[in-house]
């Protein structure tokens, strides 16, 4: 089946929310329904998709997110009908009067109060979910694959999921970058401004030249948040470190409208993504498969490499007879 430019990216998401470890399944739900009511109207094929995949995973989240997913399906006019049985949710008719479709969800029986403090094991467990190489990496590449809209709904999406996010760079170290960064951005320096974004955000070079060559501008916003960097000097670097953004009027003001809305703990968990992803790159690269003829060819090297024995001393004399002393 063909897979909607809508929903790209989300059949390897699904496989990799049924992994143990890190359950990635209700922000993949939060994401997936911004993205669907963010247009007006809809394809066949992709309402169909947005059924297939949304049925799968409304009965395996928890109850928090199933209910914000029926809050803003309840009033989006477009929602198939088969998502809306599986929600409890009832079809609305204009000729009638207007109801409200959303029922009351039955609130659970209260736990019991435990005087006791919790333990090790049970701060461990309430603790953020630490996110795995694989789940980094798809969601690195999704994110760099998306267009303007579905990465903001991904960067909104993030602040309440439940993976762990980075921890926030040292005070100290964020001023002197922000302070160089400013710099290179008035000189229009950007193999300096990437070089610096990389140092101070513990990236490699190449995540670096991929978040600050983005034409889209988000990831540059997003890395300049996990900075803690002030929005007029965010405005500033979007003015004068790239011709193509600052001679956009709407550029500017989208990326700055982003940047205001975009809170700390999603850029960290981008952050954290972007980090995680090249640990997945590097497991690939240290687990490459055996060819058929690694061993013929190690045994060539070996064989060429070997040195000739040198000639011992005094060898050449033994070899000679002869009456002459």
């Amino acid at each position: 089946m063909a897979t909607s430019p809508l929903f790209s990216g989300f059949d390897g998401l699904m496989t990799l929310s049924r992994r143990e470890g890190v359950d990635i399944r209700p922000t993949l739900l939060r994401v997936l329904t911004d993205l669907y009511v963010q247009a007006s109207r809809h394809t066949d094929d992709e309402e169909r998709q947005f059924v297939e995949l949304t049925s799968r995973l409304i009965d395996e989240v928890d109850d928090a997110t199933r209910a914000a997913v029926r809050g803003r399906l309840a009033i989006y006019p477009e929602t198939p009908l088969e998502v809306l049985r599986r929600l409890g949710l009832r079809p609305g008719d204009q000729s009638e009067r207007p109801l409200p479709l959303a029922q009351a969800i039955p609130s659970p029986p209260p736990a019991p109060v435990e005087d006791r403090p919790p333990s090790d094991a049970e701060r461990r467990l309430a603790a953020n979910l630490a996110m795995q190489p694989a789940d980094a990496a798809e969601i690195y590449d999704m994110f760099f694959r998306a267009n303007s809209n579905e990465r903001a709904a991904i960067l909104h999406s993030l602040a309440d999921t439940p993976l762990k996010a980075s921890p926030r760079i040292p005070e100290a170290r964020a001023e002197r970058a922000l302070e160089i960064l400013e710099m290179a951005a008035f000189a229009a320096d950007v193999e300096s401004f990437t070089l610096e974004l990389g140092e101070a955000l513990i990236l490699p070079a190449r995540i670096a030249a991929e978040i600050v060559g983005d034409p889209g501008g988000e990831p540059l916003a997003t890395a300049a948040k996990a900075l803690s960097m002030p929005s007029p000097v965010f405005q500033r670097v979007l003015l004068f470190l790239k011709p193509e953004f600052g001679t956009s009027v709407h550029t500017v003001y989208r990326l700055s409208r982003l940047y205001d809305r975009l809170s700390e703990r999603s850029a960290l968990v981008m952050l954290a993504a972007w980090r995680g992803s090249t640990m997945a790159v590097a497991r690939i690269a240290k687990h490459r498969p055996t060819l058929y003829d690694d061993e013929r060819n190690r045994a060539r090297a070996a064989a060429t490499s070997v040195p000739r024995p040198a000639a011992q001393a005094g060898s050449a004399g033994i070899a000679r007879t002869g009456s002459r002393r």
